[in-house]
């Protein structure tokens, strides 16, 4: 990735919904560019999506955090399991005890405890361990909220 490149995310990251226009004028580059760099970054996967981020007063449902201890030579063999969970935000290896982190936004505490139940049924897997999340004081962009 070169300047344009991180400066394009940068734009994006401070609203993914500016028109190529408004991210080429405040990079310097022309709109095709723009446009060409975009389509590149999401192909190589360094930009993966998009999303909404809701208030606080307008999410419902509940987030939580697994750790998970398992079994396997590799974290790589046991992702399977948190790919079949639509749930899935994140999954990612961690040091120490446990093995993995799994970061889950559910619809309801019902469905969060069966996903729970899912992973925890897993043959694969020793341990798990739930935080179910209470407070969002900093989000996906590092802001304060």
């Amino acid at each position: 990735m070169d300047k344009f490149d991180k400066a394009i995310i940068s734009e994006l990251r401070k609203n993914a919904r500016h028109s190529i226009s408004h991210i080429a004028e405040a990079v310097n580059l022309s709109r095709s560019a723009v446009s060409e760099r975009i389509k590149k970054l999401e192909q190589r996967e360094i930009i993966r999506g998009y999303q909404v981020l809701l208030s606080e007063s307008q999410k419902e449902g509940v987030s939580a955090y697994f750790e998970i201890q398992h079994q396997c030579p590799r974290c790589a063999d046991v992702v399977h399991v948190f790919h079949a969970i639509p749930e899935v935000i994140t999954c990612r290896g961690i040091t120490g005890d446990m093995d993995l982190l799994v970061y889950v936004q559910a619809n309801s505490m019902r469905r969060l405890h069966e996903i729970r139940e899912f992973i925890d049924a897993q043959t694969d897997i020793i341990k798990i361990k739930t935080h179910v999340v209470m407070s969002e004081w900093i989000d996906n962009q590092g802001e304060n909220i």
